[in-house]
C-alpha cells in the first residue's frame, strides 16, 4: 500500500494525531517472528511487569489494555461494588469525552464537582462525598483524578498525597487517569512513583498512546496487598472487550516507552513545545491564554472568525464555543518549525 497522507502536514488538534515514534515501532518488529503464548503469557508481558516495578515498586501488576476509555472503565469497575460512585471533576475525560462508556460499560455513577482548572481538592470531593449509608444515594467510594487535566494543568505530587489521605479516610479508593501521565512527570521534575504510588493512588491508567505509542496502555495496581485476583481484572478485562489475544505487541511498546527514557524525553518536547507556543501567542492582541501551560496543552481565547481562518491549515478543536475558547496540542514529533508556522497564522489573523 502506498502512503494515502501528506506526512509534513501538523496540526494541533490532539497528540493523537501524531504518529508511532520510530522506537516504538522497531520494537514491535523485534516481538514479531515465531510463537508467543498468546493472552497476556508471553514474555513481554512477564518483562513489562519488572519494568512497571522499577517505576512504581515492587508488588504491582500491569495489565495492558487497548486504549484509555478501556482502562478507565476497567480501572473504576473493579474498585467499586455495583452501588457506588465516582467523584470526579465536571472536566474529567470519563464524564466529558468517553460518551456513556462510564454509565453503559461500567454502570458507573459519576458524581461531579466544577472546579475552575480541572483539579480536585480534598474540599472539593467533600460537596460530593457524603450520604454514606443512605440507601437512596448511591455510594461515593472512589475518586479519579486526570493527570495532567483536562484543562493541561498538572497536580503537585502533595495535592495527590492529600486527596488519597482524604479520600482513603472516608473509605475511598483513588484512581488516577495518566493518559497524559508522563507530561507530568517530565513537568513535575519527578519520577513516576512520586505522585502514584508514593502518593497513595491505589490504581491508574497508564498511558501510552498520546506519547507515541499505538494502542497501547495499561491499568497499574498500585496495591500489593490487593491479591491476585486483583479486584477481578482478570475477568472483567475479558468481559470488557480489553484483552489482547497478541499481547506481546502491546507490552512490547509500553517496554520501549518505559524501560529507558523514551517517555520523558517524547513528553519533555511535547511541553517544551506547547511552552514555544505560549510565549509566542500569549503577547499578541486577540489572544489570551486562559490557563497556566503545565504541559503539552495551550487554551487560549480568540475570535471565532480568526480561529475558522487558521483552522484552514492547521486543524485544532473548539474546547468552549460559547467563550471562544480553543485548544491547542503538541505532541512528541511537533518541532520548533512546526510551532513558529502556527503561531505565524494566528498572529496574521488575529491582527
Amino acid at each position: 500500500m502506498s502512503t494515502l497522507h501528506d506526512t509534513g502536514y501538523r496540526g494541533f488538534a490532539s497528540d493523537n494525531y501524531a504518529g508511532v515514534h520510530p522506537e516504538v515501532l522497531t520494537a514491535i518488529a523485534e516481538a514479531n517472528g515465531g510463537h508467543q503464548i498468546s493472552y497476556g503469557e508471553d514474555a513481554y508481558t512477564e518483562r513489562l511487569q519488572q519494568v512497571l516495578a522499577g517505576h512504581f515498586g515492587a508488588g504491582v501488576s500491569g495489565w495492558p489494555v487497548f486504549n484509555g476509555t478501556g482502562a478507565n472503565v476497567l480501572s473504576l469497575q473493579a474498585i467499586l461494588p455495583r452501588w457506588g460512585a465516582v467523584v470526579c471533576a465536571e472536566t474529567a475525560h470519563i464524564n466529558t469525552d468517553e460518551n456513556a462508556a462510564p454509565e453503559r460499560v461500567g454502570s458507573l455513577k459519576l458524581l461531579t464537582v466544577p472546579t475552575p482548572d480541572g483539579k480536585l481538592t480534598p474540599e472539593l470531593i467533600d460537596r460530593q462525598a457524603w450520604g454514606f449509608g443512605d440507601e437512596h444515594r448511591a455510594q461515593p467510594l472512589a475518586v479519579s483524578i486526570t493527570q495532567t487535566t483536562e484543562l493541561g494543568t498538572c497536580y503537585t505530587a502533595d495535592e495527590i498525597a492529600a486527596i488519597c489521605s482524604h479520600a482513603h479516610s472516608l473509605g475511598m479508593k483513588v484512581h488516577l487517569d495518566g493518559s497524559r501521565i508522563a507530561n507530568a512527570a517530565a513537568t513535575l521534575g519527578v519520577d513516576l512513583a512520586e505522585f502514584t504510588s508514593k502518593a497513595g493512588v491505589d490504581l491508574l491508567s497508564l498511558g501510552g498512546t498520546k506519547n507515541g505509542a499505538l494502542g497501547a496502555e495499561a491499568i497499574v495496581l498500585l496495591d500489593p496487598a490487593a491479591g491476585d485476583d486483583a479486584y477481578g481484572l482478570k475477568y472483567l478485562r475479558k468481559m470488557n472487550m480489553q484483552l489482547a489475544s497478541k499481547m506481546r505487541f502491546v507490552s512490547a511498546q509500553l517496554i520501549a516507552l518505559l524501560e529507558g527514557d523514551l517517555w520523558l524525553r517524547s513528553a519533555a518536547h511535547a511541553n517544551a513545545m506547547a511552552g514555544r507556543l505560549a510565549a509566542a501567542v500569549g503577547n499578541l492582541d486577540g489572544v489570551r491564554v486562559t490557563q497556566p501551560v503545565q504541559a503539552n496543552a495551550v487554551f487560549a481565547i480568540l475570535d471565532k472568525a480568526a480561529a475558522d481562518r487558521v483552522r484552514k491549515d492547521f486543524r485544532f478543536y473548539d474546547w468552549n464555543p460559547a467563550t471562544g475558547e480553543v485548544r491547542w496540542m503538541c505532541a512528541w514529533d511537533t518541532t520548533e518549525g512546526d510551532v513558529d508556522a502556527f503561531a505565524a497564522a494566528i498572529a496574521a489573523e488575529v491582527a
